[in-house]
């Protein structure tokens, strides 16, 4: 549990001073190449709970503390402890002797003392500390104060329930490959693997308990793929047949490519900035034996690769604040800024500007993202349709006009589908 407990609290500690949860576990990962799996996923689990449940256990520790904490080790150290004695069935004896030894090597070294003080007050009083902490907005919600008011007045009726589920463990969907089979056939195979499911409609298989993907029967052959059904819902809107030309920009890592091409046969365009994150595109393809053509590129520049040819239909999955998803990265929620959002917006409204120009007359545009503030979504859209007199938004088949709340089913995730009809 020590090295568990450290590298967990040098992980919160990086993140809480502003780097992402990614970048975090990369340099963990590349300081400890011999970590085991289960100690990577110990290490994972703890972060994850930790970041999930933060402003829980920022209110409870400043009731614990005297003084404002100054040593940045030592805050992150506690709140990982405060959250394994609250959150897990470890002997909260043994997580505490390890906190202590942490503490020996965090920081100036001389908060031993401090770190087995405060964890064995919280043991004395913890019904009554999480109950006032709890009872405060931050503690309740454990997401920013500024996120709660801009989802309070952007979702009056919902803004319970999306932060509740924003705080869960996110769902765990399969996608099946139709070109190998039915949802029903493959839900039989996980059946007799063990694992219970529930099919949400006719490709996408809800895991009862998450599992590795080694467990997945043929996956590593293409039978199935992971991918949360708000996220299912791109290609299917798109409404794609075969032989028609399409654009996929900003594709990595490629689910939404695997399933276009599942769905029809196309002469299909994948765009990511990312080259190396263009490189999961490809291994995805392959694993589905599925080819595409990758491009390195700004969407929201096509003179650099696009060939002139216009495309049938574009799926312009934009950058965006991406808080639809933020219980699968609870960094997110601690990282963003309210300011945040006017740079998106206009980088999103640029890269629609750029891609419509490629849309063939009665094609089609989808605009999506995985975000739930309005200023990324209802409002770019809207004000996209109006800058665009050959834009015709179409309707669609979903709750909310495009707005797919999180739930224990789905992510948050915007679509608004586009027709360019001719001048």
């Amino acid at each position: 549990m020590y090295l568990t407990q450290k590298y967990a609290t040098d992980t919160v500690a990086a993140v809480l001073n502003g780097q992402t949860l990614t970048d975090a576990f990369a340099k963990v990962w590349r300081l400890e190449p011999n970590l085991r799996p289960q100690q990577r996923g110990a290490i994972q689990d703890l972060c994850y709970g930790t970041l999930r449940h933060l402003g829980l256990l920022q209110k409870t520790l400043e009731s614990l503390l005297n003084k404002p904490m100054h040593e940045p080790g030592l805050r992150a150290l506690l709140l990982v402890s405060i959250y394994q004695l609250h959150f897990t069935r470890a002997a909260p004896y043994t997580i505490v002797d390890h906190a202590v030894k942490v503490a020996a090597h965090t920081g100036s070294g001389k908060g031993k003392g401090l770190v087995n003080a405060i964890l064995r007050n919280f043991l004395r009083q913890r019904t009554e500390l999480i109950g006032a902490a709890q009872r405060t907005q931050l503690g309740r919600w454990s997401h920013p104060i500024w996120w709660i008011s801009a989802i309070q007045k952007a979702y009056p009726q919902q803004w319970e329930a999306m932060m509740v589920a924003g705080n869960q463990h996110p769902p765990m969907t399969l996608r099946v490959n139709q070109r190998r089979g039915s949802a029903e056939q493959y839900q039989a195979r996980l059946r007799e693997a063990g694992i219970e499911t529930r099919a949400l409609d006719d490709t996408a298989l809800l895991l009862k308990h998450p599992v590795g993907v080694d467990q997945l029967p043929g996956f590593f052959d293409g039978d199935a793929s992971v991918q949360d059904w708000g996220a299912q819902r791109a290609a299917r809107l798109l409404d794609v047949k075969d032989g028609m030309r399409v654009l996929d920009a900003c594709a990595a890592p490629g689910g939404k490519t695997g399933h276009l091409l599942e769905i029809a046969d196309l002469d299909l365009t994948a765009v990511d900035s990312d080259a190396k994150r263009l490189e999961r595109v490809a291994d995805n393809l392959k694993r589905l034996n599925l080819s595409a053509t990758l491009k390195t590129g700004d969407a929201a520049k096509p003179a650099d690769w696009w060939d002139g040819k216009p495309f049938d239909r574009i799926l312009a999955d934009v950058p965006c604040s991406a808080t639809g998803v933020a219980r699968r990265h609870p960094d997110i929620k601690w990282l963003r800024r309210p300011e945040d959002f006017a740079a998106f917006a206009q980088q999103q409204s640029q890269m629609l500007d750029a891609l419509w120009a490629l849309v063939a007359p009665g094609g089609k545009l989808l605009y999506a993202t995985c975000s739930i503030f309005p200023a990324e979504n209802g409002e770019q859209a809207a004000a996209f349709a109006v800058r665009h007199a050959d834009a015709e938004r179409l309707p669609l088949d979903l709750p909310g006009d495009g707005q797919l709340l999180p739930s224990p089913e789905h992510d948050g995730f915007f679509y608004a589908l586009f027709s360019k009809r001719p001048l």
